[in-house]
């Protein structure tokens, strides 16, 4: 059975593009056309026509780095909890993601690990592509708010026990670059195809340069828990704004960024290097408490939620399509909006087929209106909301 979504302007790239339509069958992009000629062609009877009635159709949004939606969390270590958060996800516009793993026993990791691969295939919502761990290999000096006993030196043997555990789904790892032997440990990443990032980090600008030597092009929360820029040093975030070549991911929430820092990132940066991420912990999208995030109460304060029992940001209760939005509240044109919640995370994580509505290409689409509602989520071809 077919679909084709008409009457809508394309989100795709750079580009706005007006009434427009996008046709899909199986799981594909079939074609791309003017509502013109929409209304010239002649559909098979089993192709379903709907009406966006103006909206935008976009890529679907792919959110590389998130703990949990709804209740639902990667630190449940089961199976039915990423299947709800897939199907939450959903809702909220997100066709692709990668449940992110905080640092805990080798024992819990290894469960949590399992569980996500276990799902991969029988999402009926947003797809499971591979596992971020955030961590353990981080600077015990920018733990934020994780636990400072998960925190471990560089450890090999340790990570292959996670990688066999994974089946090879670790996607992309958080690192911090200045610690010892990470550049042995970077090395045998690359070998495998897992994408570092520096994140958690109290990295000199020297230090940052190493692991861009050893191919750490990634950055985890640009300017959260890593060392800050000054005129003597630039320091981790200095250097990710530096190097034309590292992107980037930023939490949108204008809370954990400065927006005016945003519209600075937008004018140093190429737009391509930018990928919009949640980070979003357990209890984003839950109504009623309590909440509970990495084993610790939580609260909503401020657009962010803070440990209860400190008051320390503890996390984000972004959605991708309110960091869209947020960007666009930045001076970001919709179109780089969009782009960094689509086709870039789609090319830094190398999800080929992904992040664009090209003939050929997967047919994950989202559709909202110009005040930023959901009204329709395809993913591999299938209308799931």
């Amino acid at each position: 059975m077919g679909l084709c979504l008409h009457n809508g302007t394309l989100l795709n790239g750079s580009s706005a593009i007006p009434q427009c339509a996008v046709l899909i069958n199986d799981s594909k992009i079939e074609d791309v056309f003017s509502q013109k000629r929409f209304e010239q062609k002649k559909f098979a009877p089993d192709v379903r026509l709907i009406d966006v009635e103006g909206a935008y159709i976009a890529p679907g949004f792919i959110d590389t780095h998130i703990h949990g939606y709804g209740g639902f969390g990667t630190e449940d270590c089961s199976e039915d909890s990423i299947l709800e958060m897939s199907v939450g996800l959903a809702k909220r516009g997100v066709t692709a993601f990668n449940p992110t793993l905080y640092p805990s026993s080798e024992e819990t990791m290894i469960k949590a690990i399992k569980a996500i691969v276990n799902v991969m295939g029988s999402e009926k919502g947003a797809l499971v592509m591979g596992i971020h761990l955030e961590g353990p290999f981080l600077s015990p000096e920018k733990t934020g708010v994780q636990k400072p006993e998960t925190i471990r030196p560089v450890d090999i043997a340790l990570f292959e026990k996670l990688w066999d555990a994974s089946k090879e789904k670790i996607v992309n790892m958080t690192v911090a670059p200045e610690i010892k032997h990470m550049h042995e440990l970077a090395l045998f990443c690359r070998k495998k195809g897992v994408i570092l990032q520096s994140g958690h980090t109290n990295a000199l600008y020297s230090n940052m340069l190493e692991g861009i030597q050893a191919g750490i092009m990634h950055s985890t929360h640009l300017f959260n828990a890593m060392r800050q820029m000054n005129h003597h040093d630039p320091g981790a975030a200095g250097a990710v704004l530096i190097h034309y070549d590292m992107s980037c991911e930023i939490i949108a929430d204008g809370v954990h960024v400065h927006s005016d820092l945003l519209k600075l990132l937008m004018r140093v940066k190429p737009m391509s290097k930018i990928v919009l991420v949640t980070d979003a912990l357990k209890p984003t999208g839950q109504k009623t408490g309590p909440f509970i995030a990495n084993g610790e109460e939580v609260e909503f304060k401020n657009g962010c939620f803070c440990r209860a029992s400190d008051g320390v940001t503890a996390g984000s209760a972004l959605t991708m399509i309110n960091g869209v939005k947020h960007l666009v509240g930045c001076d970001f044109p919709l179109v780089d909006a969009v782009r960094c919640a689509t086709i870039n995370p789609a090319q830094v994580m190398g999800y080929a087929k992904k992040g664009q509505i090209t003939p050929g290409y997967d047919a994950d689409i989202t559709v909202f209106n110009n005040q930023f509602d959901i009204k329709h989520t395809i993913i591999s071809g299938v209308l799931v909301q």
